[in-house]
């Protein structure tokens, strides 16, 4: 029993936003038995903080607060408010948990208690299963692809069975080794898309939580499980490989009903269901598309009653201890945008729709058709200047579905068991007598179920249409795993690509939980050399790295500790780094790295014609080396392991001197090597060089930009660093020269091309020129989109000074061409808006700080008599201070919004 709060006086506004972990709210089937809990203080209060809070959890909603029978935190001195770690009983499988927070305000004043929230572990632990792994054995039908891979028929897996009584709560456990789509008595489950989705298979198979209880009565019931191969036992990477020794599609569900009268009934997966796969999806593929014959529908197979005696019996397996079922730690691949197509051309017999925007997912069909004829449906980034299909950059992948169509009429079909990337949609074999219109196709665009985090625009339109292009290439390459391209016959999750764009897409979307999860599937493909692949999940397993892709694993998981605050995720991934850092130090000899590396993957104007670029491998892998012993040792200092931070501060500092005494001079000029721009990046943005050679490695950086008529000439691994590094070297204006720069290389080169996604290269296409001839050339791959991060951070102005913006920085910088530029990202505390305009003279800034931060805010002027914070001078409220980084000053504000003006400085 304790004290609900002081009856004298008004009790504050309660918490909002209740999540758990990673940023869950009220979850379902969820995996994390430890949780932590996060809150936001309410808005309708300016300035205000937290000093302390208290959180209560019970099994029960009506034992909350005074008899919460799991935790009672009691009151804890703190400001912290977000990442809590749940103290008290052990939790369960099936476990529900109910929770509440408040806090105490600066003045020692308590909160009401916030809403109940809640959330239901998922089954954690093989043993929770009785059911067993069932399906046909596909792999006996011998059926083979175009390339001679192993083609698996889809499934189709049903059960009567009878419920003796009402049923008062279903949960409905299940997962696959392909994907599925599962329906009870008629009905469709869910919309997720293509679940459980794709994890290293042979250590980790997630599974997924269905809340079903209004969907079972009393008496006959049926079940249905569509199951196709997906990324478990379908072709991918350069290989016909599959994951395992018998890569027949299988599927694993347990209902769990409670009934009204308190008795529970179970089914489960086993012998006693009946398959086939002779059904309507004769065939679907990730990277070659679906064929669905409507002739072949089964009409009423997931009824009751349905005359299954000529459907086979399935083939039962045993669960592998070895390999762990969990349930799945982000949000499944949902429909999230719906497009509708813009115009539509005939093109070669063929009709062709533009969707206006390269886009990943399926093509809804609503389309005429006779009877027994076959649609053709093909799919493009772009189009070739003729108007017909470009399609070499697909490579092997055919990316082609079929609707074999079983009556005369319009069709309504979407394909289940495949995604696409396009902009394109070309029509063949539909009824001729009809004149095709727009209506005729819309784009279901499908991702993880993310929301978005942040806003950025400018008074730049073409400045706004790479927010889009980063946006989209977002979208189009975050399918259950951070892919490097989602349209040719790869899809996979390149390592590299990850670790240069995760912070921009923490800007841009709400993906911390697809991070983390992702991360864990990292730390299962670590090699036990402590070496990281190339891609993960690790399908091409040919026990190779690369330094810059390797690097991943601790580059990731300091920038989300950084942006979100959360300790747990260092802490989760604290060994792989270590393990990480020792297999770098393995690779070198006097600490100079001999790794095998991408290096500067894609570098424009090679001199010497390689995609890798022409940095030196030595100087890069050593380079990383170094900087992922310096995340390791920050990461050490975190977690407080002092000993273990020691050790790895004195690895960074012993591999930068190597660095610097192998590759720079005295004058601080690179040496020995090629004096790329990115050799120089490197070297000033993971401070491998002395402070004394810094100003003029510098130097010879913008004298290397220079060279180039201001361009980058920067590739993966340098293209990331340009704005951070001109920003610490005082030269942000340079790097709106080089964000501004329409011809090539340059990100407006491509959208004046068209692009409406971020390209693979700076140059996939030119209007002069055609399509690279390169046949790696995705039109949608987000590398380059990294300098969001910078828009964000410099040009709308917000970053964390501290981990999670438990102090935060407002510094915009404003310069030609720009006249306005806003933004806003939803962080740990709440949102933070920043919003600038220049009239004249003037420099107009209205920025919103959330509760419970401070912020510091720098204004580009020396004037402090010109600014005016809220229609007051600012030294009658704040103390003012030059930051000594040129013509700026700034001040420290509590939570509120705030209208600034100033005088710039010119």
């Amino acid at each position: 029993m304790f004290n609900l709060g002081c009856s004298e006086a008004k009790l504050a506004s309660e918490p909002v936003s209740l999540r758990v972990s990673e940023n869950f709210t009220s979850p379902l089937g969820f995996y994390d038995s430890k949780p932590t809990f996060s809150w936001n203080l309410p808005t309708s209060n300016n300035g205000l903080q937290q000093t302390a809070y208290q959180i209560v959890a019970g099994s029960d909603p009506d034992l909350l607060p005074e008899k919460a029978d799991f935790w009672n935190s009691e009151k804890v001195t703190s400001s912290q408010s977000a990442w809590i770690k749940y103290s008290g009983t052990a939790l369960g499988s099936r476990q529900r948990v109910y929770w509440q927070v408040r806090y105490w305000d600066q003045e020692g004043q308590p909160s009401e208690w916030s809403k109940t929230e809640s959330f239901e572990l998922g089954l954690l632990d093989n043993s929770d299963w009785s059911a067993k792994w069932i399906g046909l054995p596909t792999a006996e039908e011998e059926v083979t692809g175009e390339y001679g891979d192993m083609v698996h028929r889809p499934q189709y897996l049903r059960k009567d069975f009878d419920i003796p009584s009402d049923v008062t709560q279903a949960r409905l456990y299940i997962t696959a080794k392909g994907v599925f789509d599962v329906h009870l008595n008629a009905k469709d489950i869910s919309d997720d898309v293509m679940p459980p989705g794709w994890t290293p298979y042979d250590e980790r198979i997630e599974t997924i939580t269905y809340d079903v209880t209004d969907l079972l009565s009393q008496g006959p019931n049926t079940i249905g499980v569509e199951l196709a191969p997906g990324w478990h036992s379908g072709r991918l990477g350069w290989q016909k490989s599959n994951w395992s020794e018998t890569p027949s599609p299988k599927v694993l569900c347990q209902l769990e009903m409670i009934h009204s009268d308190g008795s529970k009934s179970l089914l489960i997966t086993d012998h006693s269901w009946k398959a086939t796969t002779d059904g309507p999806i004769r065939r679907a593929s990730i990277y070659d598309g679906e064929l669905y014959d409507a002739r072949k529908e089964l009409e009423g197979w997931t009824s009751n009653g349905y005359e299954d005696s000529d459907w086979s019996k399935v083939l039962v397996e045993d669960i592998d201890p070895l390999v762990d079922l969990q349930p799945k730690r982000h949000h499944t691949v949902k429909p999230k945008i719906h497009l509708e197509a813009k115009k539509v051309e005939m093109t070669d017999g063929e009709a062709v729709f533009d969707l206006e925007q390269n886009m990943v997912g399926v093509s809804r069909l609503q389309v005429p058709m006779k009877k027994g004829d076959t649609l053709k449906v093909r799919f493009s980034e772009m189009l070739s200047p003729d108007g017909t299909f470009y399609t070499d950059n697909y490579r092997s992948a055919l990316s082609t579905d079929y609707y074999i169509a079983d009556k005369t009429g319009v069709i309504d079909w979407m394909p289940k068991f495949t995604f696409h990337g396009f902009r394109y949609v070309a029509l063949s074999g539909y009824d001729l007598g009809k004149t095709p219109t727009e209506d005729w196709v819309t784009g279901v665009v499908q991702y993880s179920d993310f929301d978005q985090n942040g806003s950025f625009s400018s008074s730049h339109e073409k400045l706004n249409q790479l927010q889009s292009n980063i946006q989209w290439g977002l979208r189009g390459n975050f399918f259950d795993v951070p892919t490097d391209c989602p349209q040719r016959d790869e899809r996979l999750g390149w390592t590299g690509d990850a670790q240069v764009f995760g912070p921009t897409s923490l800007f841009n979307a709400e993906v911390y939980s697809f991070w983390a999860s992702w991360l864990q599937s990292v730390r299962e493909s670590q090699y036990k050399n402590g070496g990281i692949p190339f891609v993960v999940p690790d399908v091409l397993q040919n026990n190779k790295v690369s330094s810059g892709w390797g690097d991943a694993c601790t580059i990731i998981p300091w920038e989300l500790y950084r942006y979100t605050g959360d300790r747990a995720i260092l802490e989760d991934n604290y060994e792989m780094m270590k393990k990480w850092v020792h297999h770098h130090k393995e690779s070198t000899t006097d600490l100079i790295s001999h790794m095998n590396s991408f290096a500067d993957w894609l570098q424009p104007f090679p001199e010497t014609g390689n995609t890798r670029g022409d940095t030196s491998p030595k100087l890069i892998g050593t380079a990383f080396f170094g900087y992922s012993a310096k995340l390791t040792a920050l990461t050490a200092e975190v977690l407080g392991r002092e000993r273990e931070a020691k050790e790895y501060w004195d690895l960074y500092n012993a591999v930068a001197t190597a660095f610097d005494q192998q590759f720079f001079n005295a004058d601080g000029e690179v040496t020995g090597v090629e004096p790329t721009q990115t050799a120089y990046l490197l070297a000033l943005a993971f401070d491998l060089i002395p402070d004394n050679k810094r100003a003029k490695a510098g130097e010879h950086l913008v004298a290397k930009i220079n060279e180039a008529d201001n361009h980058l000439r920067t590739g993966f691994l340098g293209t990331p660093l340009l704005a951070k590094v001109l920003d610490q070297l005082g030269h942000p204006e340079l790097m709106y020269t080089l964000l501004f720069k329409e011809t090539y290389p340059s990100w407006f080169y491509s959208i004046n091309q068209g692009a409406t996604t971020i390209w693979e290269r700076w140059n996939s296409y030119s209007k002069t020129d055609g399509f690279n001839p390169q046949r790696m050339n995705s039109l949608n791959h987000y590398a380059y989109g990294a300098i969001g991060q910078w828009m964000y951070e410099r040009i709308a102005g917000i970053a964390p000074i501290e981990a999670g913006y438990k102090k935060i920085r407002i510094a915009p910088f404003p310069h030609e061409p720009l006249t306005t530029a806003k933004a806003s990202v939803n962080t740990t505390y709440g949102e933070v808006k920043s919003s600038w305009q220049i009239e004249g003279n003037l420099f107009v800034l209205k920025t919103t700080v959330p509760q419970n931060t401070t912020a510091s805010i720098e204004l580009p002027t020396t004037s402090m008599e010109t600014v005016m914070v809220n229609d007051e001078p600012v030294k009658n409220n704040y103390t003012v201070r030059g930051t000594g980084k040129g013509k700026t000053l700034s001040f420290e504000v509590e939570p509120g919004t705030y209208h600034i003006k100033c005088q710039l400085d010119r």
